[in-house]
């Protein structure tokens, strides 16, 4: 038991951080210091139905009960008190999707998640019309493809948000969004940190000629930025976070509700121009802050913002370490069946760091770890491969190098279009996420398929929760007039302490030979995608 750690969660000087991730739920709880006093956790899938990818809201809500309950026991072992409420909480969820609302807060169709890549038309029009990107994962590609196909719900429509901002709804009452999420549903007019008027008048005009009459601003949320008040928890609110009503107090007050790529930014304290972080899980994504704007627009670039407000480069590839997830499930089943008593984690260490002795540039073996469609390379839908010609260097170490770079590839090909095509330059990178768990193995792979020196450290460990968290305490605690950046310098991130890796030049070169061949092999996913 930590005596002052208990006394500071008894007196409620506390946050709480909820992100609802692709594979997890998770909640953590800081302290005045920002080092996390408990974590609760709950694992969690989306479905495949009526080829939609989704999740339902009974699971939502499934799923954040069990990790306040694990949170609470948390508290409970480590430090000998009850969780009996926090000073201020916070939401974050995966970002983007369509999550549409009738009149009396009736879900109108199943959630449909960002990794639905079934709105190319809808992408591809309003990227014209607005002469911005629009990716097709964005809320409101959802919501014009849904008018295209002549959907019947869009009639009954009321409200539409994002994850992160139906559960903040459901806590607080308040339809509201932090504007780093906001910039993943509509674009953002950078002058006055809301939605791009002319943009709206746009979509309007271009659903009226589809046949339907709406005012698009009426059915999304405010915007919100870093530091502003959200809204307080209700006692309804209260009850859905914890069934039992011992463990959180109706009027804690809350952060606005943000997107995984902001809290992620905030956990690797990349939210100053010219920082960027890279996350890894189910998708990985580059977010690098701007300090121009782009000369123009790109299929692989997303334009939204950090949580402040300032705008980001965002490269998202649906399709992240799902693939990697997978073969280390079929190891594990093989030595198990050897008779090992193998531990997944264990798995993983051992084929990671395997991997490090591979050929640079994978030998000649190819593999794509597209489980679903991946829009910068243009697919609508995936198929893992794994591919090897006769002559091929066929062995465990190169095998794994080849699914690590793999994973990699198509966050280097947005990533080309920031570095070589606009020039963009990076003081500093950030990897977080379960892909560089294993210390030196992804980390030097990123770091060579950018030509960048790549950051990791225990900071980030436990991701968008504790960054979320960090949110919620900027909102009740930070000085008057102190910005975001300045409080992640000078207050969380003071003597943090940071292992980096430079790219070499072997590894490069690998890289850039195996990203090649990478993309001349795309029409053999193709094929595989039309075949089978």
């Amino acid at each position: 038991m930590t005596t002052d750690a208990g006394a500071v969660i008894g007196a409620g000087r506390t946050a709480l951080g909820i992100e609802l991730g692709s594979t997890r739920i998770k909640a953590v709880l800081v302290g005045p210091d920002h080092a996390p006093l408990a974590v609760g956790s709950s694992d969690w899938d989306n479905q495949f139905v009526d080829r939609r990818w989704t999740y339902s809201l009974e699971a939502v809500w499934a799923g954040v009960q069990a990790s306040v309950a694990a949170l609470a026991e948390d508290v409970h072992r480590r430090h000998g008190v009850e969780l009996e409420g926090v000073g201020a909480l916070g939401v974050s969820a995966m970002m983007h999707g369509y999550l549409a609302f009738d009149a009396d807060g009736e879900l109108l169709t199943p959630f449909r998640t960002w990794r639905n890549t079934d709105t190319g038309p809808s992408a591809e029009r309003l990227s014209a019309e607005f002469g911005v990107n629009i990716p097709h994962r964005w809320s409101v590609a959802h919501l014009y493809q849904a008018i295209l196909d002549g959907e019947e719900h869009v009639g009954r429509l009321e409200h539409l948000t994002t994850l992160a901002g139906y559960v903040h709804w459901q806590l607080t009452g308040e339809k509201v969004l932090g504007i780093g999420d906001a910039s993943g549903m509509f674009p953002i007019d950078a002058g006055t940190g809301g939605w791009s008027a002319p943009m709206l008048d746009r979509f309007d005009r271009l659903a009226a000629e589809a046949g339907v009459e709406l005012g698009l601003a009426d059915l999304l949320p405010r915007i919100a930025v870093a530091g502003r008040p959200a809204g307080e928890l209700t006692a309804a609110g209260a009850a859905l976070l914890d069934p039992t009503g011992r463990r959180l107090r109706a009027g804690t007050p809350l952060c606005p509700p943000e997107g995984d790529a902001g809290t992620g930014m905030v956990a690797t304290n990349s939210v100053a121009p010219r920082t960027g972080n890279v996350s890894a899980g189910t998708s990985i994504f580059a977010m690098v802050v701007l300090e121009r704007d782009l000369t123009g627009m790109h299929r692989e670039v997303d334009l939204v913002t950090t949580p402040a407000g300032d705008p980001v480069a965002m490269v998202h590839c649906n399709n992240g370490a799902s693939e990697i997830d997978a073969w280390v499930g079929l190891f594990t089943e093989f030595a198990r069946a050897l008779g090992a008593d193998a531990d997944p984690s264990a798995v993983f260490e051992v084929l990671f760091r395997a991997a490090l002795g591979g050929a640079p540039d994978c030998g000649g073996l190819l593999a794509y770890n597209y489980l679903s469609g991946e829009p910068i390379t243009g697919f609508e839908e995936g198929r893992p491969l794994f591919v090897r010609s006769p002559g091929s260097r066929f062995d465990l170490a190169t095998f794994m190098r080849t699914h690590l770079f793999a994973s990699l590839a198509t966050l280097r090909i947005g990533m080309d279009v920031l570095q070589k095509t606009e020039g963009v330059r990076l003081d500093r990178m950030f990897a977080h996420g379960g892909l560089f768990r294993t210390e030196g193995v992804a980390q030097r792979f990123l770091a060579a398929a950018i030509d960048t020196p790549v950051s990791v450290g225990d900071v980030a460990a436990e991701g968008g929760a504790w960054g979320i968290a960090v949110l919620a305490a900027f909102a009740t605690g930070r000085s008057p007039g102190q910005s975001l950046a300045d409080y992640l310098d000078d207050v969380v991130f003071a003597g943090a302490t940071l292992r980096t890796t430079e790219p070499e030049p072997d590894d490069v070169a690998g890289f850039d030979a195996f990203v090649q061949r990478y993309v001349s092999g795309l029409a053999v996913e193709r094929a595989a995608v039309t075949s089978l």
